[in-house]
């Protein structure tokens, strides 16, 4: 619309009739609202007034849609109009009539609300400020408008609150003395602003506002509702400043407490007011309040059961006594009620203040238990039922907590040990509460129970009469709410899950009913928990089809199984329901189905009808996995050969579940009933297989082969499936060789078919040999040479190809290889795949035989190729593990007089002790004068200059341990004091060869003397600190039960690898320009990656503040190499302690947004630019994870941040891209 038809609607608005009037507002509020509106700069004026006018519109209706046309108009109109439009406003709130300053105070609030960040901002913050602050002070405002402005300010202060630094002193004057004023109202905003502008204020200024509010507290001479306020004020304070409070806390928290303690008998409020603040602290300066952590602690325990009114001492002794009358118990929860009680709300701040010590301090788990988990359990009794909530809440924080602290633990040790001895009482204290009538109280009761049994599995089996009537009255009682019956039926599933099925089986006939009985709920979610149930009971009566029980499962059939088939059956039902009663039909007939033999008739094809359905298919094709590895052997004859072909066809969905899910069971179902299949279904399966075997999805491929092998091995279809496998899939296995991603359970697979494809009758041996070697050189598909990682799965497959096909084609084939290798082309990839074969084979079988192979071997040693010379050394070590006697003795002496070969000859020795070490762990067949010439020469080469020697010599003596722990160890230990830096460090690389994942008898050598190695962490040579701190990280990934009781000591050692160290940076003159290395940069990533591995595995041994500050913060100021690793442990310490990390959170916007922010240089190269680009999501991801922390707006200077940086420019997309990763990710661990 043209301007000349916005100032006829500004005519209309100027009409006496209201209804005009409105009209016109409402076109004008219509027209200001569109992208395309632009006004001319006198037209801007009149629109700005007339909406200013009809502010003032006797007709409420008007006012209210002109106070709406502000919101557009102010991002309309120059900078200098919305100026204008503000003084008005705020003129009109300090002086005008009552009906003006409440829609001018209105106005404001969308005027703030609504201006965008950047000058004008900065403008209308400028002229506001003043006016407010002004108006808030005088003595001549009112109590109203005084409230109005502080509610305006607060406004402003939560969205512009950096634009306002020339006005904080100001602002702060002014709003310190309402601290103290009359007016509750006014103390109230009074705080919020306070808290508002805290974030954004100098050190000075807040220190400052700290201290004149402690001022306060000192004095005691004010009134007891002021002190209150001042009180929630620190607490304010420090919920919005965080770590910065923490200077000080010395003051504050001896005030608060004694505030607490000494507070009058009726002043619950300022006990609950100084409980709140002091749970802040906890909180937000989680390291600087550790000094007075037992002194808070001791004070939340003591008022968590202050409760003066009332006293049941007595009536909790007749209870334990007098457990049989339901009815009194649950009749003596009302005998005392107090309207005017509101100590309830000193219990209430005391259990959030130990909830706060739980979630932010997991390193003081042990003390939690032995100080407050007994205190917990004995306040379940708690007669407020909310407090009674906040108490279960607070249980299952630290139940939690334990599981994340415990992982890796020794159980003995651990507070794991401490909480089974607790059980008992736990278990007393909650049957009573599911007695109660309270269906909240229920309900928390068994949200502990759920948290118990997930944090330690089978604690229950000795306690499961007792449980069993409050479960089964949940289920029944009439008054029982669908929330109460779906967390019953979980906790029931999560403890048959994780205890033993005899504990069950004298409830089995009081639990199974009501859980059946629930199937037929008409909710969903409780229908589809009773069928997950039910899934449980089955495993439960039936626990092993093989091995007789005592337990007669028979009578519960079919109650079972016809509860499940109805709502299988059932067509008008949410999905969840659908999948559940899928999954537990296709239990009950995998592991009832001998005797449901009658019925199979009835069920079968239903579930072949949601087999073909596209909603349900996905878990009845799991489910027909399920029955087909049944031992039972079910006669599935009415629906086999359709399930077949629908598998197969599956088998070209898009849908990656699926297709994986198909390949399983096909291969479950031709294993157990290959003989009934014909063989044109099984042609058609292989036609389908050749399209899913690429590099591009190794796991699919994996399956697609292994169901390849299991067809070439059925007798009955054999010569078809193998003309089919060798004419389709053949090619797909021949180019997937040549992949350089083949690894793992794929290469496994291949393997496997190479050899079941050349014991079958359509695939001569040389013919497939060829087709390797051919492979090879890209011949296969038409494509170049192989990749180098490429020769290693090809020449595993060809040795497994020649072990298959017997001992004549094995013999003619080496000697083949050996010809290859003495041929006269030097470097050249025969030569090459030659020797790869050559050590594959010779692991696999003993080549003695063959004359002088080891001379031919040792012969490429000369080679101009490195690859060919670290072929010709795997090749060697390799053939020796087929026949130590022989080749050993060779090697050493080898490597004795051919100085110039050591390191080649050592990673042959290498690979023999690696064998040895993995598949025959205590039955070497080393000897002792073998054994002992080994270590001599391992122990010479520890001073090598060269690092690649070291490195060698470290893990052959690493394995060497594994299996002469007794000898080795003591040996490695004697070498930590050696001179010799070189030595110190390749002990200790040694010794982190020989913490396994596994449990090893080396261990219990480790464990008393591993100090020794890791206490090098503090050694003066660079090269043993980053030893050290590498073997740390492995020791704390593999086995941190080793490590844990050092770390107190070694952790303030390991963080001081992280800082920057001068004497470690150099400068190196190049001539033309210099250039500067930093030599300890290493050993600061590896020290943050030692970290990053200590928060996976012990948690509780880590004070997350004290490592945040200074040291995290340092790392996200570091080099490139360093900030990865430190963006990884903030997301994670994010997702940990939220609220630690909440506490810097301020101080760590600064070197974010100078990563985000990075730009490279015009000339800088594809590589620099990749990294940057690298380090720039990396550091986004930490900022998603930061801004997923609950209270991060609290944090202005990080919402600024999120506003101004993160979410405009070119940084929007970049930022969304990771959100939707980390969601997706998110989804997908959920699903699984």
């Amino acid at each position: 619309m043209s301007n000349v038809a916005v100032g006829a609607i500004l005519e209309k608005i100027a009409s006496k009739d209201k209804d005009y009037r409105y009209m016109a507002t409402s076109d004008l509020l219509s027209e200001l609202s569109k992208d395309s509106f632009r006004a001319e700069l006198d037209l801007e004026r009149k629109i700005s007034l007339i909406v200013l006018s009809q502010l003032d519109d006797a007709s409420g209706d008007i006012s209210g849609l002109a106070v709406k046309c502000l919101a557009p108009l102010v991002k309309k109109v120059s900078e200098g109009r919305v100026v204008e439009i503000v003084d008005t406003l705020c003129t009109r709130l300090l002086t005008g009539k009552e009906q003006q300053r409440d829609t001018a105070s209105i106005a404001l609030k969308m005027v703030v609300a609504e201006i965008n960040s950047g000058p004008i901002a900065q403008s209308v913050v400028g002229s506001l400020s003043p006016k407010l602050a002004k108006g808030i002070s005088s003595m001549e405002t009112n109590v109203e408008v005084k409230g109005e402005c502080l509610d305006i300010l607060c406004d402003i202060l939560h969205r512009f609150g950096s634009l306002m630094v020339s006005e904080h002193e100001n602002l702060l004057g002014s709003l310190l003395v309402q601290l103290v004023s009359n007016q509750a109202s006014l103390r109230k905003r009074a705080i919020q602003c306070l808290a508002a502008l805290a974030s954004s204020l100098s050190d000075e200024l807040l220190g400052r506002a700290i201290q004149h509010v402690i001022g306060i507290l000192k004095g005691r001479s004010l009134k007891l509702e002021i002190i209150r306020s001042n009180i929630q004020m620190i607490g304010a304070f420090s919920r919005a400043v965080g770590y910065r409070f923490g200077l000080h806390l010395a003051e504050a928290v001896p005030i608060l407490i004694s505030y607490c303690e000494n507070a009058s008998e009726n002043d619950d409020e300022l006990r609950e007011n100084s409980l709140q603040a002091l749970e802040s602290f906890v909180m937000r300066c989680a390291g600087e309040v550790t000094p007075y952590y037992e002194k808070i602690l001791d004070l939340s325990l003591k008022y968590l059961s202050y409760d003066p009114n009332f006293t049941d001492d007595m009536d909790g002794d007749q209870e334990e006594n007098m457990s049989g009358d339901e009815d009194e118990d649950e009749d003596s929860e009302d005998e005392y009620s107090d309207d005017e009680d509101v100590s309830w709300k000193v219990r209430r701040a005391a259990v959030k203040c130990l909830s706060a010590f739980i979630i932010s301090r997991p390193d003081m788990i042990t003390m939690l238990y032995s100080k407050a988990c007994p205190k917990l359990i004995e306040r379940f009794k708690e007669r407020e039922e909310n407090v009674k909530i906040d108490i279960f809440n607070a249980f299952n924080d630290l139940l939690r907590q334990t599981g994340n602290v415990t992982k890796g633990s020794e159980y003995s040790s651990s507070p794991l040990c401490m909480l089974e001895q607790e059980v008992p009482k736990l278990v007393r204290s909650l049957n009573k509460q599911l007695r109660e009538k309270a269906v909240k109280t229920k309900v928390g009761a068994f949200s502990v129970l759920k948290e118990l049994v997930t944090v330690l599995p089978n604690c229950l089996a000795n306690h499961m009469a007792s449980l069993v009537p409050g479960i089964e009255k949940a289920l029944n009682d009439k008054s029982s709410t669908s929330n109460l019956k779906i967390e019953a039926l979980v906790f029931l599933r999560l403890i048959m899950a994780s205890h033993s099925p005899s504990v069950f089986h004298p409830h089995v006939k009081s639990l199974l009913e009501p859980v059946l009985s629930s199937i037929n709920e008409r909710y969903y979610k409780v229908t589809a928990e009773a069928l997950r149930v039910s899934g449980e009971f089955v495993k439960v009566v039936r626990p092993s089809i093989s091995l007789a029980s005592s337990f007669d499962f028979r009578p519960f059939v079919q109650p079972i199984y016809g509860a499940i088939l109805k709502r299988l059956t059932a067509q008008d039902q949410d999905q969840e329901v659908k999948e559940c009663a899928i999954y537990c039909m296709g239990l009950v007939i995998a592991i009832m189905g001998d005797h449901l033999e009658s019925e199979l008739g009835t069920c079968l094809p239903v579930l072949l009808e949601r087999l073909r359905n596209e909603i349900t298919r996905l878990t009845a094709v799991k489910a027909f996995a399920t029955i087909a590895e049944s031992s039972l052997r079910i006669d599935l004859t009415c629906v086999l050969e359709q399930v077949i072909m629908d598998l197969t066809t599956f088998l070209r969905k898009a849908n990656r579940a699926l297709r994986q899910a198909s390949l399983y069971t096909l291969n479950a179902l031709l294993i157990a009933y290959g003989e009934k299949i014909s063989g044109s279904c099984l042609e058609s399966v292989i036609n389908e297989l050749s399209s899913l075997i690429s590099d591009a999805d190794l796991h699919m491929t994996a399956l697609a082969l292994e169901l390849c092998c299991t067809m070439m091995a059925d007798q009955k279809h054999r010569t078809n499936v193998d003309s089919v496998v060798t004419g389709k899939v053949l090619p797909q296995a021949l180019f997937l060789v040549r992949s350089s991603l083949l690894q793992g359970q794929a290469l496994q697979a291949l393997q496997s078919f190479f050899g079941a494809l050349v014991r079958s009758s359509h695939t001569r041996f040389s013919d497939l040999l060829d087709a390797l070697i051919a492979a090879s050189k890209g011949s296969a598909a038409g494509g170049g040479p192989a990749g180098k990682q490429a020769y290693h799965s090809i020449a595993q497959c060809a040795a497994v190809v020649c072990l298959a096909a017997g001992d004549p084609h094995c013999s003619s084939t080496v000697e083949m290889l050996v010809n290859m290798v003495k041929g006269p082309n030097g470097f050249s990839t025969t030569t090459l795949l030659a020797l790869l074969c050559l050590g594959e084979i010779g692991r696999r079988r003993d080549l003695s035989l063959q004359t002088d192979i080891e001379g031919v071997i040792i012969g490429s040693f000369q080679s101009p190729s490195e690859e060919i010379k670290a072929a010709a050394s795997f090749a060697l070590g390799n053939i020796a593990v087929g026949n130590l006697p022989k080749y050993l003795p060779f090697i050493l002496s080898q490597i004795d007089s051919q100085s110039k070969q050591q390191y080649l000859l050592l990673h042959s020795l290498k690979e023999v002790i690696t064998r040895q070490s993995l598949d025959e762990i205590g039955h070497v067949e080393l000897k002792e004068p073998e054994m002992e010439k080994i270590l001599s020469l391992l122990f010479s080469h520890c001073e090598s200059e060269e690092e690649g020697v070291r490195n060698v010599v470290a893990e052959c003596l690493g394995k060497l341990a594994l299996t002469e722990p007794a000898r080795l160890v003591p040996a490695l230990r004697a070498r930590c004091t050696s001179p010799s830096a070189f030595t110190r460090a390749t002990v200790i690389v040694a010794i982190k060869y020989t913490v396994l994942e596994q449990p090893q008898p080396i261990d219990d050598c480790i464990r008393p003397c591993i100090s020794s190695f890791l206490m090098l962490i503090k050694d003066t040579d660079r090269h043993v600190r980053r030893a050290a701190v590498s073997a740390l990280s492995t020791a704390a990934h593999n086995k941190p039960s080793l490590i844990k009781d050092l770390l107190p000591e070694i952790l303030p050692l390991l963080y001081d690898q992280t800082v920057i160290k001068k004497e470690l940076i150099r400068t190196v003159d190049l001539g033309p320009f210099k250039h500067t290395v930093d030599d300890g940069l290493e050993l600061r990533k590896g020290a943050f990656e030692c970290v990053d591995t200590l928060l996976d595995s012990c948690p509780d041994q880590i004070n997350y503040s004290t490592f945040i500050t200074p040291f995290l913060l340092s790392g996200l100021s570091d080099h490139y190499d360093v900030k990865m690793p430190c963006h990884l442990i903030l997301s994670k310490l994010a997702d940990k302690c939220g609220s630690t990390v909440l506490a810097v959170l301020d101080a760590l916007v600064e070197p974010l947004e100078k990563t985000v922010t990075n730009k490279t240089k015009q000339d800088a190269v594809k590589q620099e630019v990749d990294r940057n680009e690298d380090m720039i999501r990396s550091a986004l991801r930490a900022i998603a994870s930061l801004n997923r922390i609950s209270g991060v707006e609290c944090s202005a200077k990080f919402k600024a941040f999120m506003n101004m940086v993160v979410k405009s420019g070119s940084l929007v997309e970049k930022y969304n891209a990771v959100r939707q990763e980390s969601d997706t990710l998110g989804g997908d661990m959920l699903s699984r």
